[in-house]
């Protein structure tokens, strides 16, 4: 297959982590005969700062013309007073609006052999598999009116949460569908006794889960549901949730299982994906190559499965990121005091090294 990519490197140590996602996708064309396209493009502060845009106009055409995108990171410090609609969060914004992506995927799996690492007691994490699906066009972040009125000492702030009742049913059914390939099991998240959207969130969720007697339905208050999170994260399978709830749930998610660097995530829904590492840039770490690239080559993955659905090469890049975890490899934000610690790049070449080894014909295998 020919496979059209763009990439968008981003900010902070997200170039870092995207090489080594690039270096695991090229190894998996090479040894299952594809050939990656890989178009790279500026997002966010670079972009800003070479052109002042964050979503450069060429950077965007780029991204609707290919087979999907992968982005390492954007933001920092150093764009804070900047206006909002220049700030590098609000290029990502535009750039989700523009895919049209509103389905937001957040893996968020202990790993055998991390159990350590998570602030929780290994018995508590272990076996911990949660998808939180996010929905990622509505809500507070895009509901008009927005906007911040007054002089000083007497402004007066106003973000405005709005969902329609086709944007939840949209959302609902991508996650009952996800159950299905695995536990069956949807829990709802939302804020039922007090907002109105929430109300109309799980009226409209309970009568699409109507429509999947197969999978099992239940309902949480957003504070219940991060109490029971780290009381017993074990117990979720899908998590479904607004927009807001969502981008916090899954920052605590990733905690759970002991870094927010394991994680990947894919924006689907629209006609190209997006799928990018759920850290942020880190700038306080960038270019010294300790960050941690599993979450980007976690995100290759799901590049893979949702928008070229190559499933058997998802795995793959899976089953080695598992592989060399439990063979003791680790970055700093995962290893413990006296544990050798690999840079960003030696650990993308690990798992390159592990992607060719177990994509190798068994006869190739047992002569070797």
């Amino acid at each position: 297959m020919r496979l059209n990519l763009t990439a968008l490197p981003g900010d902070g140590v997200g170039p870092e982590v995207t090489d080594e996602a690039l270096r695991v996708l090229e190894t998996i064309a090479e040894v299952f005969g594809h050939q990656f396209n890989i178009t790279r493009k500026p997002i966010g502060g670079a972009a800003l700062l070479a052109s002042k845009d964050p979503l450069p106009a060429d950077t965007l055409q780029a991204c609707l013309g290919s087979g999907a995108v992968l982005l390492g990171a954007v933001g920092g410090p150093a764009f804070d007073n900047f206006p909002s609609h220049l700030r590098p969060e609000s290029g990502l914004l535009r750039l989700r609006r523009e895919l049209g992506v509103f389905a937001n995927l957040r893996p968020a799996l202990c790993f055998a052999g991390l159990e350590d690492c998570s602030p929780l007691r290994a018995e508590v994490v272990r076996g911990t598999d949660v998808l939180i699906v996010r929905e990622l066009l509505g809500g507070i972040y895009f509901g008009e009116p927005r906007s911040t009125q007054g002089s000083p000492g007497n402004r007066v702030a106003i973000d405005t949460m709005r969902y329609s009742e086709a944007e939840i049913e949209r959302i609902a059914r991508v996650a009952f569908e996800l159950a299905r390939s695995r536990r069956r099991k949807v829990t709802s998240v939302d804020k039922a006794n007090v907002l109105d959207c929430s109300r109309l969130w799980r009226e409209v969720v309970t009568r699409a889960g109507q429509q999947y007697s197969d999978v099992k339905l239940s309902h949480m208050y957003v504070d219940a549901a991060a109490m029971a999170l780290v009381a017993r994260p074990a117990d979720f399978d899908v998590v479904l949730t607004e927009n807001m709830f969502g981008d916090i749930l899954s920052d605590q998610a990733g905690a759970v299982v002991g870094s927010l660097g394991m994680l990947g995530s894919a924006s689907i829904g629209g006609a190209v994906g997006l799928f990018e590492p759920v850290h942020g840039s880190a700038p306080d770490i960038a270019g010294q190559g300790i960050a941690n690239p599993v979450g980007a080559i976690l995100a290759a993955a799901m590049l893979l499965r949702y928008s070229f659905k190559l499933e058997t090469e998802a795995v793959c890049v899976e089953s080695a990121v598992g592989g060399m975890l439990a063979k003791g490899f680790r970055t700093k934000d995962l290893a413990k005091a006296g544990e050798s610690v690999l840079s960003t790049s030696a650990m993308g070449q690990k798992v390159a090294e592990a992607v060719r080894e177990r994509a190798k014909p068994a006869g190739q295998k047992a002569a070797s």
